[in-house]
Order: structure tokens, then sequence, then C-alpha cells
């Protein structure tokens, strides 16, 4: 089982050889290799306000071409004249050239490990890696469990740790009311096994989200390890290269951090639960669902009709309705649910019983850091014990 480790790479000088450093510090790795990809588009060579970006990239080139610690393939997609086209660029299609890459040269057993050059990890992540796939031979790809690194500019941390509470509030609910959908999508923290990769056709370019769309698509194709004896650290820092994510997340000011993400609550979630419980229901009538109104205007009223008609059986048919009711649609039926509301109040309503009455700030524009940070990690907490839990019982629903 031999590990291929994908980096996009684009302006990381200053990122990529701690990356590198912990890479180079694996305990009892076993056999790996190491793929990079820096990337821009061609053109930014000739346009002044990004040739930072590719002189940048020009040289990390060359510094990683005086790596030697491990063994390292480097795609130049950044050099002039070798860049990406404009329309087709970006950190999914950087993605896509080294998963392509890979599986070309790869065994069907073997791991793709998706990593971004600005994450650090423990020298033993590799070796748990491994350890955890050969614990849960059957499942299809993992998400690594992760932790942002605080900064020490309050500002930023202060936005991080907001962003990193609604991930894991919306993970949390999700495992609670037993979603299939329970990840949280992270391109520094993908693995997924070169034959499964092969089958389900590999990675979908895109400009942002593409780790979201890769793991909805492996999640319907099979079960997610989301436990590990290790975790990924990525960066907390301002970005613009993607439309959304932890990088501009923290760019926003706190009352654009809470329109944006916002932190939905408990009822929505029971919406969709009640709504799962419906499915073997809708096999042989048509029944009502709290999800209907946001249902109808996706697709029409009797939805489930064309589903009966493509699936013989209760069970396929159940099947049918959680993978067309998935990720991408639970997320647009929460956003459209959610009346505006400021996060003291929602905080204080619908989450103080997860702190076992211990009375924290919640106010996250004044609270200190040190508070926040307990809050992370007390859902840090819940969120692995009921993973955990899951995964002992492999009570994972819809299988």
């Amino acid at each position: 089982m031999k590990l291929h480790i994908a980096i996009p790479v684009m302006r990381e000088r200053a990122w990529i050889p701690q990356t590198m450093d912990c890479i180079a510090q694996q305990y009892d790795a076993g056999d790996f290799c190491v793929y990079v990809c820096v990337n821009q588009p061609d053109i930014w060579w000739d346009d002044v306000e990004k040739r930072e970006v590719c002189l940048d990239n020009e040289a990390t080139l060359e510094w990683l071409h005086n790596e030697n610690r491990f063994p390292l393939e480097i795609l130049d997609f950044s050099s002039k004249g070798r860049g990406m086209s404009e329309k087709k660029s970006g950190v999914g299609y950087a993605r896509k050239a080294l998963f392509d890459n890979i599986l070309n040269v790869a065994s069907s057993s073997d791991l793709v490990m998706s990593m971004d050059a600005d994450t650090t990890f423990r020298k033993d992540y590799f070796h748990a890696v491994r350890q955890q796939f050969q614990l849960f031979p059957d499942h299809v790809a993992m998400a690594t469990p992760y932790y942002h690194s605080l900064t020490g500019n309050e500002n930023m941390d202060r936005a991080m740790l907001r962003y990193e509470v609604y991930m894991r509030l919306y993970a949390l609910n999700l495992t609670r009311i037993g979603s299939p959908y329970n990840f949280t999508a992270l391109g520094s923290a993908i693995v997924v096994p070169v034959g499964v990769l092969k089958a389900v056709k590999g990675i979908t370019p895109r400009t942002a989200g593409e780790d979201f769309y890769l793991l909805q698509k492996l999640r319907k194709f099979g079960k997610i390890i989301q436990t590990c004896s290790e975790k990924v650290y990525p960066a907390t820092r301002f970005s613009d290269r993607v439309a959304f994510g932890t990088g501009p997340a923290i760019s926003k000011k706190m009352i654009d951090l809470q329109r944006s993400y916002p932190l939905f609550t408990p009822d929505l979630f029971d919406a969709i639960q009640q709504t799962y419980q419906q499915f073997p229901l809708l096999w042989e009538n048509d029944v009502a669902t709290p999800m209907d109104d946001f249902l109808f205007r996706q697709w029409g009223e009797r939805w489930w009709i064309p589903l009966r008609k493509n699936f013989k059986t209760k069970t396929h048919f159940v099947r049918a309705c959680y993978e067309k009711i998935d990720g991408l649609r639970i997320l647009q039926f929460l956003k459209q649910s959610i009346q505006e509301t400021d996060d003291k109040k929602n905080f204080l309503k619908n989450w103080q019983c997860l702190f076992d009455g211990e009375m924290l700030s919640v106010d996250f524009q004044t609270a200190t850091i040190d508070e926040l940070q307990r809050i992370r990690n007390r859902l840090v907490t819940l969120e692995e014990n009921l993973l955990q839990k899951n995964h002992q019982n492999n009570n994972e629903i819809n299988e």
C-alpha cells in the first residue's frame, strides 16, 4: 500500500517548507512519493497585478528542485509557456492534474492523499492513515480529522474559530440525525484508494469546492472513514484564491461571517431527519415531509415518483432518496430555511447545552480567544466521541 501525496501549489514559497519538513519526518511511513503541481494561468505572466504570483511560483520551483529527502515529482504548470489556460485553472484543475498523474502509475491498492502546501501534521500521520484503511478495508475514502492552527493574530484567530465552530456544529448535527453526508470536506484532509478513485472516474475540476463534491461522490459509492489517531493542521491565513472555504472566511468581517456561515439551528436538522424517516413510506404512499416546500421548488411535486419507477425494491428506492437529497441539497435547504439571527442569541438558545452548564461568553466579537478555544475544543471532543461510537457500532446510515 504505497502512499501518493498530491499537493497543489500556488504562491506557497513561504509555506511549503514546513509541509515538506512534516513529510520528511514521518515515522514508519513505508513507501511513499510526493507529487507537487505548481500552477497558475500562463497569461498571468503578462499581468502586472498577477506577476508576483508567477515569481513566487518560480521561486517555489527552484526550492523544490533542491528537495532530496524523499521521492518527489514536480508538475510544472507555472513556468512561462507551461502555465494553465485561464479558463481551466485553479486548485481544482491542479488537483485533477495531480490525481490523473498518480492514477497512471499507481496500483489499485495504493492510497492517494490529498494535501495542501500550508498544512502540517505530526510524525506518525502517514502510519496512522495506513492503519485506518487496514481497520476499515470496506470503506472507500477517509476524511481526516482537522484542527486549524492559531496564529497569534487576534482578528485572524477569532474569524477562524468562528468558522470552525460553524463547520463543527454542522457536522455534529448531521452525525446526530444519521445523515450519510456528515463529513467535513477539506482538500488538505482527504485520502482515497486508487482503485476507488478510478471507479468514480476521478475528481471533477472546479474553481472551488472540488473537495466537497469529491467526498459527496465517494459517499454515494461507499462509506467514509472519519476517525484517526492523528489530525491535519491547516494553516490559518487570508486567501482570495477560491470563492469559499477557510481562506475567504477568515478574510470576512464578523458580521459577514455570520451571514455567510450561519449557525444553523437544531430544528432544521430535525426536519431533515424526519424527512429521512419518511423515505420508506414514500415507497408505497404519497406522504408529506418537512422538506416539501424546498423539495417541490427543486423538482416539483411528487419528486419521488420517478424513483419508484426506476428502483424495483424498497431498499434501492430509499438509497436513491438519500442520494437525491444529498449534501448539496441539505446545505441549500438549511440556507433557505434559516431565519437571520445574531450569533449570541442563536448560541445561547441552541448550543449552551453542549457545554454541560458551563457558562462561556458566546459573543464572537468580544469573547477572548481562550474562551473561543474552549468552545472549539469542546466541539472537537463531542465530534470525535460521536464519530468513534458510530464506527464502533458500524451503523452508518443507508448501508
